[in-house]
């Protein structure tokens, strides 16, 4: 862990999150701003909340035969920058000054491949199950201090940017809550401006 006499950002990787570093990320293109976060959310099993498994996955240690559902994710490489506990606690899987494989194929406001300028954060949850309000808190404090550092305008869910194939953060995540927490603008969030 980070003490308080370290500074809070260290080569992309926050002094607050512990971190649990992936091996499926890559470098982003040269030049690449990180604009956009991408709010994502993830449970493994589905529905099963606080063992390891969401970071076994994120760092290929998943014991595919551990559950029968994780037949359908066998092989899968993918990470996020970070993750949310149900309690608050805050991992990070990838610098965000890297390209994490969380968004697939995406556009947002016309511009593609949204993991070349977004960082990824996923929060434990099912899309149709309340958030905790350690999640929100968190997540608040989150984006506002990515924003000191990265030059992020826009919030959009893993729902927007692939529509169609995903549906997280879902129907349960409180999109205004958000808003209040970050004290950010409407043109910051799906709403705020129609996709092109």
């Amino acid at each position: 862990m980070w003490s308080d006499c370290e500074p809070l950002w260290s080569g992309g990787w926050l002094r607050d999150a512990r971190p649990v570093p992936s091996p499926n990320f890559g470098p982003r293109p040269m030049g690449m701003a990180v604009t956009l976060a991408v709010i994502h959310s993830i449970s493994l099993p589905p529905g099963e909340y606080g063992g390891t498994e969401i970071e076994q996955l994120f760092t290929n240690q998943l014991d595919w035969d551990a559950h029968p559902y994780f037949d359908q994710i066998r092989g899968m490489e993918v990470s996020s920058h970070f993750v949310i506990r149900r309690d608050g606690e805050l991992l990070q899987f990838v610098s965000v000054d890297d390209r994490a494989w969380h968004a697939g194929r995406s556009s947002w406001r016309g511009r593609d491949n949204c993991n070349d300028y977004s960082v990824g954060i996923e929060l434990e949850g099912l899309e149709d199950h309340p958030f905790e309000a350690a999640q929100y808190a968190r997540l608040g404090t989150l984006l506002r201090t990515l924003a000191t550092h990265y030059p992020i305008s826009q919030v959009a869910g893993h729902e927007h940017i692939a529509p169609g194939r995903k549906k997280d953060p879902g129907c349960a995540f409180d999109w205004r809550q958000l808003q209040t927490l970050t004290t950010w603008p409407d043109q910051f969030f799906p709403w705020g401006q129609t996709q092109v």
